[in-house]
């Protein structure tokens, strides 16, 4: 089964903003640390774009792709371990979390919407609206304790295939859900959020920090009433993250900052001739991938650099160990990088 990509609409619909200047990678952001030069893949054995990362109680990895696959590697695998296909969703799996009650996986399907995946291939679909509303880009999930799941609706005007034309837009398109198994109720948290993308639940599960990648910010945002507090201008695009578990969280950013697309802020019919040029004229993200671990009121206290490019457009993160996994939106394998 193959999901129907929804279609996007052709013409943006930006305002003047103000333009801005991308921080320098100074001070805590300095490339002191180019281990990601050095990765260990692990490829995928068709298709691309093993967006996501996640590691199971037993040590087992899993990735989906482009093509709606997702990937089981065995535990401590290591370049040229064959993964196991486990189910193809027929859409196209991005965010996959750990149930904490019975290990099956949450899978966000950028298509389909909330999903449940067990290891037998079985997938329940939990939800593809809220609000009365499509969910249009389902990303990426955080799932407590208990089984709710919170979880990003990236863009209510573009699909994933479509990214681009929403970062050109750069408007509040998203929105924070949840959905609690229990009820079968699906909720609007918050909304007003620039490509929401990311999120992961502190320690005490009273919060969640979430990623904004258009804005490139990080922000706290408060539950249940969803009060948002921002903690952090980036110098790069954030994409997932993932809970290290002691108040910590690695967050996985796919490139630097691009100053033209900052300078085009200023600039709406600019940026609606863009969004309709073939994808090489437009602004394209820099071969630099990062993963930066912060505290939970986002200090930086390490920031992991690739200015080589070897692996690129770092969408996923996730420590297990002592390794760090990494997941791409483009490359056709995941990343394996030792932290000691």
């Amino acid at each position: 089964m193959t999901v129907t990509r929804p279609r996007a609409p052709w013409l943006i619909r930006p305002v003047k903003l103000p333009a801005t200047v991308p921080p320098a990678l100074t001070g805590a952001w300095a490339p002191t640390d180019t281990r990601l030069d050095d990765a260990e893949l692990l490829a995928v054995p068709t298709g691309h774009g093993p967006e996501d990362v996640a590691v199971g109680a037993e040590g087992h990895v899993y990735s989906g792709t482009e093509e709606g696959d997702i990937w089981r590697w065995p535990p401590d695998a290591h370049a040229g371990a064959q993964p196991d296909l486990v189910v193809s969703t027929g859409g196209r799996p991005l965010g996959i979390e750990i149930d904490p009650r019975d290990g099956s996986l949450v899978v966000c399907d950028a298509y389909r919407g909330l999903l449940r995946v067990t290891d037998d291939g079985a997938v329940t679909e939990l939800t593809h609206r809220a609000g009365g509303r499509r969910i249009l880009l389902c990303n990426n999930a955080a799932v407590t304790r208990d089984g709710v799941v919170y979880f990003t609706d990236s863009s209510d005007r573009f699909p994933v295939s479509h990214w681009r034309r929403d970062l050109l837009e750069h408007r509040p398109n998203g929105r924070l859900l949840s959905f609690d198994p229990a009820s079968g109720r699906t909720d609007v948290v918050a909304e007003g959020f620039h490509f929401p993308n990311g999120v992961a639940l502190t320690p005490e599960q009273d919060a969640l920090l979430l990623c904004e990648t258009v804005a490139h910010r990080l922000v706290r945002v408060s539950l249940p009433d969803g009060a948002v507090r921002v903690l952090g201008d980036l110098p790069a695009y954030p994409d997932n993250m993932a809970p290290v578990g002691d108040g910590t969280y690695w967050i996985a950013l796919a490139s630097p900052r691009v100053a033209l697309a900052e300078k085009l802020l200023p600039h709406p019919q600019l940026r609606r001739i863009a969004a309709v040029l073939p994808t090489r004229f437009q602004p394209q993200p820099v071969p630099y991938p990062m993963a930066a671990l912060v505290d939970g009121e986002g200090t930086v206290l390490r920031v992991l650099h690739g200015p080589a490019g070897r692996y690129v457009m770092a969408t996923g993160v996730r420590q297990h160990g002592d390794t760090l996994w990494l997941g791409s939106l483009t490359e056709r394998a995941i990343a394996r990088v030792p932290l000691s």
